[in-house]
């Protein structure tokens, strides 16, 4: 049978080592693709280093990814050979043509984080249910209403300010490197804070932006200072998506929403459905952008040392791997 070569996870919290794995054949109602670009996603390395999510070793990490479809299972009728297609994970339900105009890198960048962003907006489950935009009657619909989103120059963050356009939102509030305010705006921020004042600097230049009550905020960033932020800063009533539980944000005046963007879970599955049906209609009004990226090196062996770049913190760019290019 014929082999590739696969970055594997041997065992947990164990090292990523280059091996090979068996080519699959796809059965019923699957696709195989060749992956010609990978994005790195912090759930990557979050599972490397706190042996989470994987029960069977070893395993191949990774959920965005682009390519052509080399295999067709028994009743596919909807994808032909050689479709250039995206997809995030393995249903082929979130499998979708990429448009023309869009490279494979460009492509890649976009599932996972733009679920992320969506669930936590718009899922009635582990989010704050708010009524999506790309259903109909959701554009604009919750204009004039402001929005804060901590971390708005991560993967993440580049989304929510994106849905939050779509949505209707103003102003909408970004905090982020002063370098990245240009391109915030560009995406649909309508104010970038710098991230480096403090909180209640932070908050008191909210104040001055808007007088209306902060019912939303987005936690964009994860980590313990940004939560912290996103919850206080709320007025009463208000939600803030955050990604990890803590039993202290339990005020009975506000309330968080801890979001969980894999599309693929029973909880995120229709939602998941509904928003990659119309995502390519967005990307080709342009309503939805891809992150920037930036190609690692040395195809494969990129991906460990852009897996430790991730945990170290980066903001503004998806790092993207070509499997093609390994030595």
């Amino acid at each position: 049978m014929s082999q590739h070569k696969a970055l594997l996870l041997s065992s947990p919290k164990g090292p990523l080592v280059i091996g090979t794995n068996t080519v699959p054949n796809p059965g019923p109602g699957e696709l195989l693709i060749k992956v010609y670009s990978a994005s790195l996603n912090p759930v990557d390395w979050g599972i490397k280093e706190y042996d989470v999510y994987v029960k069977e070793y070893p395993v191949v990490l990774g959920m965005d990814m682009a390519g052509t479809v080399v295999e067709l299972g028994e009743g596919v009728s909807t994808f032909k050979k050689g479709d250039r297609v995206y997809i995030s994970g393995a249903l082929i339900l979130q499998c979708k043509q990429i448009p023309d105009f869009m490279s494979f890198d460009d492509a890649a960048a976009v599932p996972l984080c733009l679920a992320t962003a969506a669930m936590g907006l718009f899922n009635k489950v582990h989010g704050i249910g708010l009524f999506p935009p790309w259903e109909n009657g959701g554009r604009g619909l919750y204009h004039g209403k402001p929005l804060v989103v901590v971390g708005g120059s991560s993967t993440v963050g580049q989304f929510v300010i994106q849905l939050a356009k779509l949505s209707g939102f103003s102003p909408i509030i970004a905090t982020a490197s002063k370098h990245n305010t240009e391109y915030l705006i560009r995406l649909g921020a309508t104010h970038v804070i710098d991230r480096d004042m403090t909180s209640d600097m932070i908050c008191i230049e909210i104040a001055n932006i808007t007088s209306e009550p902060i019912e939303v905020s987005y936690d964009a960033a994860g980590d313990p200072k940004a939560a912290d932020l996103a919850y206080d800063l709320l007025s009463p009533g208000g939600c803030a998506v955050l990604h990890f539980r803590d039993e202290k944000k339990n005020r009975p005046d506000r309330r968080a929403a801890y979001v969980l963007g894999n599309a693929h879970r029973t909880a995120n599955r229709n939602m998941g459905i509904s928003l990659f049906s119309k995502l390519p209609a967005l990307l080709e009004e342009g309503a939805i952008r891809p992150n920037r990226v930036e190609v690692l090196p040395n195809g494969l062996e990129g991906v460990v040392f852009g897996l430790e770049r991730l945990k170290r913190g980066i903001s503004s760019l998806k790092l993207i791997a070509h499997p093609q290019e390994t030595a």
